[in-house]
């Protein structure tokens, strides 16, 4: 039996895009009867992550993370972030020489030069001894797998993701939802500086703006956005159902490899307004009339507005998690085959090498 281990420094209680794909993939892999053991920082103690307190940081020795996966018994190892954790259990493998395979889920560089002093050129540096180091990294879209491979990342793998359509889907509309009038404009996803999310509070557009989810920079945009509606966080059918009372859904992000959330509102009908970037030109197909990009966001959402609900349906019911994880157990498979026929190339404790 197959039996795989997911080393993840995301995981509950965040909420974000990581953890769900995880999640999604872990039932579909349950489904196929593969056996999936996690190794997270809920296992561990942990401090607030400096800047993002909802992110928890892993503080293990690099010999109770070794004991944590040496419990599991794998057969197979995926590492899927580069954190605390991320770090030992790559670190595990190379000693022990077993196999393993990596995922690329979050511009790591952008991310941490967003909100740390530290040079581009470092960050990427550290991708790339990270991920070089395994036999597969698994990234969900062409235009990252094109801009990974320029920074000298190999061994580049497709991993896309799906939607559940059953909870994401149309539903009956308010004439005046969340007690606003339309049209509603409304973005979902963490509330933080990463997310550009000003880009979209700042336009100028008819009828009322709507921000779904929580986060660092909530309380300062509230302030200086009295007119936007913060609902918070929401899950489940809660969070379906806010979806589904838009008229369109605006993703100002420039810094995410995929977007979770343009799935999900495209299986709740909503057309997406968003930048021709990394994600949203991988899943908005051109002349699917699903959505509108533009480097004006406000054209782009004025053009998405009169985008056809029934197309953005249509363009959702091609992302499954079947599928998505049938890909995802391919490249762990691959990752293994390629770990016995060669050795690893990286010293666990070698320095951050590649090309400059």
């Amino acid at each position: 039996m197959t039996r795989i281990t997911i080393v993840s420094d995301a995981w509950h209680p965040q909420v974000n895009g990581v953890v769900r794909s995880i999640e999604n993939t872990n039932r579909e892999l349950t489904r196929m009867g593969v056996d999936v053991c996690m190794v997270t920082p809920r296992d561990f103690a942990s401090i607030p992550c400096p800047t993002y307190p909802e992110i928890r940081l892993s503080v293990a020795t690099y010999g109770q993370v070794a004991h944590a996966i040496q419990a599991t018994l794998p057969t197979a190892i995926h590492i899927a972030t580069e954190g605390p954790l991320g770090i030992l259990a790559r670190r595990w493998c190379l000693k022990n020489r077993m196999p393993f395979s990596t995922s690329y889920h979050t511009r790591f560089p952008e991310y941490v030069s967003a909100r740390f002093p530290v040079p581009l050129r470092w960050l990427q540096a550290f991708v790339r001894w990270f991920h070089n180091a395994g036999n597969g990294c698994m990234v969900a879209t062409a235009s990252l797998e094109r801009d990974l491979s320029r920074l000298g990342i190999r061994n580049l793998l497709r991993w896309s993701r799906g939607i559940d359509q059953t909870v994401f889907r149309p539903m009956d509309r308010d004439d005046r939802p969340f007690g606003l009038p339309r049209p509603i404009f409304i973005t979902v996803g963490r509330v933080a500086v990463e997310k550009n999310l000003p880009a979209f509070l700042d336009l100028d557009l008819p009828g009322s703006k709507v921000v779904v989810g929580d986060g660092p920079a909530r309380a300062d945009l509230e302030k200086r956005y009295p007119d936007v509606l913060f609902t918070g966080m929401k899950t489940g059918s809660d969070l379906a159902r806010a979806y589904a009372q838009a008229d369109v859904f605006v993703f100002p992000s420039k810094t995410d490899t995929f977007g979770n959330t343009i799935l999900e509102a495209l299986a709740s009908g909503v057309p997406v307004a968003a930048y021709p970037v990394m994600g949203p030109v991988d899943i908005i197909e051109e002349g699917s009339g699903a959505g509108a990009m533009s480097e004006d966001l406000r054209e782009a959402c004025l053009l998405a507005l009169r985008c056809s609900r029934d197309n953005a349906r249509a363009l959702a019911r091609t992302f499954t998690w079947e599928a998505a994880t049938r890909q995802f157990l391919g490249n762990v498979q691959l990752a293994q085959n390629r770990g016995l026929l060669t050795a690893p190339a990286n010293s666990p404790d070698g320095p951050l090498a590649g090309p400059a």
